[in-house]
């Protein structure tokens, strides 16, 4: 499988993702702001595949949706190939799956990941958008709705169309948070399988800490809200991973880290009046 195609014009060779000194406040009331994330300094290098892990509610989806151009730091800068964000979601340059893979439930798994070619004024390019199907291992299901689908296959496709005009970055909120736990364990072998053809600089946020060793290149680890940064970990397997990878001790004594890692520490929510 070669890399997606677009006509779209890139935006130079270095696809990264930099946050500098990213906070982010939500008002809670005509007074009062929730700070959400604090002084979040952190770069996902060119072709990098980077998980952020973090407790229930410390903000890890709320970076995530800065770097996907849907909230706007309070502070800070985000910058995606050196670039706004908002400037590579104009372009159609981003790829992003969320939990709820919000296929559309009257379109084929075929007109689902062409989707964005209508979405960006073009005609959709049936030999690639057949492609995609195939590296997500759902090409026999191109007239199927999401109604006739599995959570996995759904999740499959959501990605698949994620992957439709050649992003520059790949965005993953939670992508198997709903499906079971093995339907999930093969559901990340087949994104290892996929990201290993592709090569492209990944974010993946999630609540699993397996899942976040197995398929990530670099761990972050958020403290409770407000999030900041409390611990990063380089995962030291080789690629590509085996499922074996899962017995392994260092497999273990990475995971008891991280997992300790995530114990609170008493931090509490912070309101500005």
């Amino acid at each position: 499988m070669t890399e997606p195609r677009s006509d779209e014009p890139r935006t130079g060779g270095n696809k990264d993702v930099r946050l500098v000194g990213v906070s982010k406040r939500f008002p809670v009331s005509k007074k009062e702001t929730l700070l959400a994330v604090d002084r979040i300094d952190l770069h996902v290098s060119s072709n990098e595949f980077l998980a952020i892990i973090g407790p229930s509610g410390c903000g890890k989806s709320t970076i995530l949706r800065m770097v996907a151009s849907l909230e706007e730091p309070t502070s800070g800068t985000v910058m995606v190939s050196g670039r706004p964000p908002h400037e590579l979601a104009l372009a159609h340059r981003l790829g992003v799956a969320f939990q709820d893979h919000a296929l559309l439930p009257w379109l084929s798994s075929w007109e689902n990941v062409a989707l964005p070619y209508r979405l960006a004024g073009r005609k959709p390019d049936a030999d690639h958008v057949a492609a995609l199907l195939t590296l997500v291992g759902m090409e026999g299901f191109a007239g199927s709705r999401p109604k006739q689908l599995s959570g996995g296959m759904r999740q499959r496709v959501a990605i698949a169309r994620a992957l439709a005009l050649g992003p520059e970055v790949l965005l993953l909120d939670e992508p198997f948070g709903s499906v079971d736990a093995v339907t999930r364990r093969r559901l990340n072998l087949e994104l290892q399988r996929i990201w290993s053809e592709l090569a492209i600089t990944t974010l993946l946020v999630t609540h699993s800490v397996e899942e976040a060793i197995f398929l990530a290149d670099r761990i972050v680890v958020l403290t409770e809200r407000p999030g900041r940064i409390k611990l990063v970990r380089d995962v030291p397997f080789a690629r590509p991973r085996a499922r074996e990878v899962l017995t392994t001790d260092a497999f273990h004594a990475l995971a008891d880290e991280l997992t300790l890692a995530l114990d609170p520490e008493g931090s509490s929510p912070e309101l500005d009046g």
